[in-house]
């Protein structure tokens, strides 16, 4: 088997890849890469500091003194843990706008390779199987429906106190879902030798169990045990 193994799940706006992702890396007992957060970590300190994402020059030299860090469970932005700030729907819409810039692209992307270069990992984001790490040993395309993503989203947030509207949240996914498979840098697609894994009528103990067979089925055909 290879010295390093990695596990890309792709998909949509609150199909639960984090969760799911989070899951599968403690079962293998490897690291877990949570790239949407780290597009949030850029959506939060953009939207605080006001800078648009129209002024391209401001998001450049913005970039250029952001860093981004994950440890023991939690996100680190230029030091500051920031796990519940970049959890709410505003900094979602921040999050895919941000996204669709060349330069804040770019430069996650790049700290995403070199983060699998050195460890296992379990990675999710939208162009994981596809642009960050298209060797992946194993791809994953998870999604669900529109509505039941709407619900899990609702039921996070309320758990949290805070205040929010099932329709508005069930709009705000159909609209992201269309800005990030019709941006023009690293569209959401599924790969081509991606496993399409639809959880609408899973629970997340089968999904984690589905991923976890088809990782199984990978290292018993490289060597046998899992890395």
């Amino acid at each position: 088997m290879k010295d390093i193994f990695k596990v890309a799940i792709d998909g949509p706006s609150g199909a639960g890849k984090s969760t799911i992702a989070k899951a599968v890396a403690k079962n293998l007992g490897i690291d877990y890469v949570d790239t949407g957060a780290m597009y949030r970590a850029v959506g939060y300190k953009a939207s605080s500091r006001g800078v648009s994402p129209e002024d391209r020059e401001a998001v450049k030299h913005l970039m250029e003194d952001t860093d981004i860090d994950f440890a023991d469970g939690d996100i680190i932005l230029d030091g500051e843990i920031i796990n519940d700030k970049i959890r709410t729907p505003e900094i979602s819409k921040a999050a895919s706008l941000y996204s669709a810039i060349p330069e804040v692209r770019e430069k996650l992307v790049e700290l995403q390779k070199e983060m699998a270069r050195k460890s296992d990992v379990v990675m999710d984001g939208r162009d994981i199987g596809t642009c960050v790490l298209p060797e992946a040993d194993v791809k994953v395309y998870l999604t669900a429906s529109s509505l039941v993503r709407a619900r899990r989203r609702y039921r996070e947030l309320t758990e949290k106190g805070i205040a929010c509207d099932l329709k508005e949240i069930e709009q705000d996914i159909l609209d992201r879902d269309h800005r990030d498979m019709h941006r023009e840098h690293s569209p959401l697609v599924q790969a081509e030798d991606a496993v399409y894994l639809d959880s609408s009528d899973m629970t997340l103990d089968q999904v984690v169990d589905a991923i976890g067979r088809l990782i199984d089925q990978k290292i018993d055909g490289q060597a046998g045990g899992r890395p």
